[in-house]
């Protein structure tokens, strides 16, 4: 193999170039159309493969894996990053219960059904099964952050998007061996081991990196984001070769790291947030490309088939089973129902059968590919419809405060830079009324692109972004009262929101 040129290695660098602007600008028509954006990073994919105008051969499965789960890293840890601990608290067991007896509810379902209904047999549509039985951390993270829902229901989504990759990827490995398959018990107590391995793992790593990042001090604010990601990234490597699973090691790590108030918290959640978009366009566009589109008219109907009992049937009475001990009101099970998103993870997986040279393994990729992208442009754009139908956007709590904080180290103070949102009840408080802890003040405010020094009778409105000072020991205090205040307004305290902080 010859190496590049300079003039290739340019040409090269031309194409890379475009293809990043041309999803950046998808980004933008997939945010106002309420499509995932995967759809039109696979359809750059496509364009650029051999049945389009790239006519570009590509059909390394191998490659397509590695980068692939590589990506999935970076989405989870970002995904991670963004996750409210106190949020996410409350819906772990519902979450926990969708990822394991969920997904056996739909593999036994969804399997069924790719087999009397479609014709395969029972390995080929059990691997199916336990493909598209995990819903996408990408397209969950994207499509339910824009919607605005109750956090139970967002917790429970976005936790059963980073925990039941695990017990999926086992279940899909057993299928694509060759010879018998383990025994159903065996399979679960593999489940639970790796799952065990890779919670413990994620959590240390987590912890330990937290502590370290608050107690060194490094010389410059741009080596914080790398070293939170080279820490998240670390979990996922500890827990792989411990053979744990390590998706579920680098969720909980990243999310451990992403609540714990970590030095010039912006920069790192900005420089995850890019690797995430990069993670994404290269994964569909690589998923893109290893698709050959004239293949996929024969298994059109089966896929979508399969579909059908997937999202009608399977993730119905999966939610159903796996919600029963939680008591959860028929409309939030209605749209969980309908919100198990599939995309990138999926099609992912389905490259394992085609590694490991499983019998018909292209053909459950393509049925796998057109599955995800027929019901991905049903499900992404119906879903804020089908929540305002049910009602579930209406009447939401007071929209937390984005607070982000920067440290002053010289000064051993901090520097808190708050948002008021929409629906925060901080709009109408004086800035006195505020009653922060002695040590902490607002310096300044900054309303429709101009900034002023507020007074104490300064009346704060939506839209509003405050910068508020406060010293090392009064930190913590200061940002649960503005957090009090968003949610209970000026009386917060005395009527019970933020009670414990007078």
């Amino acid at each position: 193999m010859r190496p590049l040129t300079v003039h290739q290695l340019n040409e090269l660098l031309l194409i890379c170039s475009l293809v990043l602007l041309i999803a950046v600008a998808a980004v933008r028509i997939s945010s106002r159309s309420g499509l995932p954006s995967l759809l039109l990073y696979l359809g750059i994919g496509i364009a650029a493969g051999e049945d389009g105008i790239g006519n570009v051969h590509f059909d390394n499965a191998v490659l397509t894996q590695v980068f692939g789960y590589a990506a999935l890293v970076v989405i989870l840890a970002e995904g991670g990053l963004g996750t409210k601990w106190k949020q996410i608290r409350p819906a772990l067991p519902a979450a926990i219960s969708l990822s394991l007896v969920g997904v056996a509810v739909s593999v036994g379902v969804t399997a069924t059904a790719a087999h009397y209904l479609v014709g395969l047999d029972w390995q080929q549509a059990l691997i199916i099964g336990a493909v598209v039985s995990s819903t996408d951390a990408a397209a969950v993270f994207s499509v339910l952050r824009r919607v605005p829902l109750p956090a139970r229901v967002t917790g429970v989504l976005e936790a059963e998007s980073g925990f039941n990759d695990a017990p999926v990827v086992i279940l899909v490995v057993a299928f694509s061996t060759a010879g018998p398959i383990d025994s159903w018990y065996v399979l679960v107590g593999k489940i639970a081991l790796e799952l065990t391995i890779g919670a413990a793992i994620g959590l240390t790593v987590g912890w330990l990196g937290a502590s370290a990042l608050r107690r060194v001090a490094l010389p410059a604010s741009g080596l914080y984001p790398i070293a939170v990601m080279a820490i998240a990234v670390m979990a996922y490597a500890v827990g792989a070769m411990a053979h744990g699973s390590g998706f579920l090691a680098v969720y909980l790590a990243a999310m451990v790291l992403g609540n714990a108030k970590l030095p010039h918290w912006p920069a790192t959640r900005g420089f995850a947030d890019g690797l995430g978009w990069i993670a994404q366009i290269g994964m569909f566009v690589l998923l893109g490309l290893l698709v050959t589109p004239h293949e996929l008219i024969d298994d059109f109907w089966p896929a979508v088939i399969v579909g059908l009992v997937l999202t009608m049937v399977a993730r119905p009475l999966e939610v159903v089973i796996s919600l029963l001990p939680f008591r959860i009101p028929w409309r939030e099970q209605a749209l969980m129902s309908w919100a198990g998103l599939r995309g990138a993870v999926p099609i992912i997986l389905a490259t394992i059968p085609m590694v490991m040279e499983v019998e018909g393994s292209d053909r459950i990729f393509n049925i796998v590919f057109v599955l995800v992208v027929v019901y991905t442009l049903v499900q992404g754009p119906t879903l804020p419809w089908l929540a305002r139908k049910l009602r579930l956007g209406e009447g939401a709590e007071a929209a937390d405060l984005g607070i982000e904080s920067a440290p002053l180290e010289r000064l051993r103070g901090h520097l808190l830079s708050v948002a008021i949102p929409e629906k925060s009840r901080m709009h109408g408080v004086e800035v006195h009324e505020l009653r922060l802890p002695a040590g902490a003040a607002v310096t300044l405010v900054v309303r429709e692109g101009k900034s002023f020094v507020p007074l104490p009778s300064t009346v704060l409105r939506r839209g509003d972004e405050l910068l508020v000072v406060a010293t090392d020991p009064v930190r913590d205090a200061a940002e649960k009262r503005l957090r009090a205040v968003g949610q209970g307004g000026k009386l917060a305290g005395w009527l019970g929101t933020g009670r414990e902080i007078g």
